[in-house]
């Protein structure tokens, strides 16, 4: 910021006519010295930097050689439109996820400098030209256009594409990334950071799906030609239509998708202005409702507090939900299990590759997330254990856990085995299914109790998408392997049951009742194993919890 303010001093004896045309190089020295003075924090920094450089640079050039060898391959203008159209949506939402990776994406650091948002909108516009992401876009955007460009008309408007396509890009990040500033640097901000995880799992899935239902066409991109007459009208996508219209002689056609994307361009422009506009004069709204907005009331019991006992167990349920709600680490991996755990059933049923005993996979999901109890506590853990005096107390704190993880996984379960049954359309393995899955979900929470209390860590607070402390990784893991495999031994006798009804032709609809007896049974037990281990540890529980 001093170079911004040291840069805009001599302007004010030259007129700002001088402050305008010196802002833009300014800010992209200023984007300069971000990167070199970012490389001087560590050596580890450094050597990340300089390898992610060097293998996007490596990608890039494989990218670019490869969209030059599809020149006169037929399905050339159907990747390039869509890899047009994903590379927008990468810019799109790569801010949202990742605000922390760009200094410069937080434009109310400008706030208190004498700035115009028309010049400003320039110096930042040329400064985010800056770096490994727009070089990669540089290079996707010219091999995109040289794939389609054929002929003396299509050459001259894949030079106006190219360029239009990189600065759209560029103005669509950061018209966004203006818009949702506040949002970006708030709690829920780091939400957001926290669940690109999930977004990149379920953009895995999608991935894999087309995949297999493109490799059933034989491999042939037909398919997907009624999708890129769609695309080729969506800027970014349309300059590179624009190409493929000129090259293929309809020039019309082409003059209107090359202005489609300038118009887009424009209004970009135009929003990002007046989101700095915006942002440069309308103070923050969360202060001014702290400030003047009437005192915040406390929230009433919800509905599940009222179903639970009065005392501890309400209120050690109602923090556990609490946690999952509001903390970003914890709820970005509850909400990852749950897409992830639905979607992988879900996506083999609909791939017709699928059974109904694919739904275990969601159970399994959720039961990982019991194999750390205390972890999410870190050192306030040390309030919980002022409270725990018995045994008695131990058992108390563990129920009242596992009822608030059941009042969400129960009715999960239940849904995604029907969701399941329904899809692969085989209701007769429903009851199995669902009280198999009910009693891994029994034995999984009794081995999450007993884990937890035996290899307690700590999830460190201070990194987004690093859940456990250095050092404690070995905890992690042997937590981890061993809660799976003891769960796996306790539903042994469930498995054989299973297997022995169905080979005589017995009523498999018995493992429902015994599956939900079962589960109840293992996970009280599993209650009763860990009390003891919790009040007799807490002193090591506490110290593991609290390196974080």
């Amino acid at each position: 910021m001093s170079a911004v303010v040291t840069g805009s001093a001599p302007g004010a004896d030259a007129g700002p006519g001088a402050v305008s045309a010196g802002l833009t190089p300014l800010f992209v020295r200023l984007k300069l010295a971000l990167l070199k003075n970012g490389l001087r924090q560590s050596s580890g920094r450094k050597a990340a930097f300089i390898t992610t450089g060097v293998l996007v640079v490596l990608f890039s050039a494989l990218q670019l050689f490869g969209l030059i060898a599809l020149r006169g391959v037929s399905a050339a203008p159907t990747v390039t439109l869509l890899l047009a159209l994903l590379l927008a949506l990468g810019w799109t939402f790569m801010p949202l996820f990742f605000p922390s990776g760009d200094e410069t994406l937080d434009a109310s650091r400008l706030v208190m400098l004498p700035l115009r948002p028309r010049p400003l909108v320039r110096a930042l516009l040329a400064a985010s030209l800056v770096g490994i992401g727009p070089l990669f876009t540089v290079c996707l955007a010219v091999g995109c256009v040289i794939a389609v460009a054929h002929g003396v008309a299509g050459a001259v408007v894949a030079v106006l594409a190219a360029p239009l396509t990189v600065l759209t890009c560029v103005a669509l990040a950061r018209t966004v990334a203006t818009a949702n500033v506040r949002l970006l640097t708030s709690r829920r901000g780091r939400d957001l950071a926290v669940l690109s995880g999930l977004v990149i799992a379920v953009g895995v899935q999608l991935v894999n799906f087309g995949w297999q239902r493109l490799s059933r066409t034989g491999g042939s991109l037909e398919v997907l030609d009624p999708v890129a007459d769609v695309v080729q009208w969506v800027p970014p996508a349309s300059a590179v239509g624009a190409v493929h219209s000129a090259s293929e002689g309809a020039y019309g056609r082409g003059a209107v998708q090359l202005l489609i994307t300038a118009v887009f361009l424009l209004w970009l422009l135009w929003s990002w202005e007046r989101g700095l506009v915006k942002l440069m004069t309308t103070p923050d709204g969360s202060t001014l409702q702290a400030a003047s907005g009437p005192a915040r009331k406390e929230s009433k019991a919800g509905l599940l507090s009222r179903l639970l006992p009065d005392g501890r167990t309400a209120a050690t349920a109602q923090r556990l939900l609490r946690y999952i709600w509001r903390d970003p680490k914890t709820k970005g991996a509850w909400v990852s299990s749950l897409v992830i755990g639905l979607i992988v059933p879900v996506f083999n049923a609909l791939q017709g590759t699928g059974s109904v005993y694919f739904a275990c996979i969601a159970t399994g999901m959720l039961g990982m997330l019991t194999f750390n109890q205390f972890g999410s506590d870190t050192s306030a853990f040390w309030m919980i254990a002022m409270s725990i005096s018995t045994v008695r107390d131990a058992y108390e704190e563990l129920r009242a856990r596992m009822l608030a993880l059941l009042a969400i996984t129960v009715p999960y379960t239940v849904l995604v085995v029907v969701v399941t049954a329904a899809i692969v359309g085989d209701w007769r393995s429903l009851p199995e299914v669902l009280g198999m899955a009910l009693a891994l979900l029994g034995a999984m929470l009794a081995a999450g109790m007993v884990a937890s209390a035996t290899y307690p860590y700590s999830v460190p607070q201070d990194s987004t998408h690093k859940n456990v402390s250095a050092g404690q990784g070995s905890l992690a893991w042997i937590s981890l392997l061993g809660g799976i495999f003891v769960s796996a031994v306790a539903c042994a006798p469930l498995i054989v049951l299973t297997v022995w009804l169905h080979l005589s032709d017995g009523p498999t609809w018995l493992l429902l009742p015994i599956g939900v007896v079962y589960g109840a049974l293992v996970g009280w037990a599993g209650l009763k194993a860990a009390a003891p281990r919790v009040a007799r540890r807490l002193p090591e529980i506490l110290a593991a919890v609290s390196k974080g």
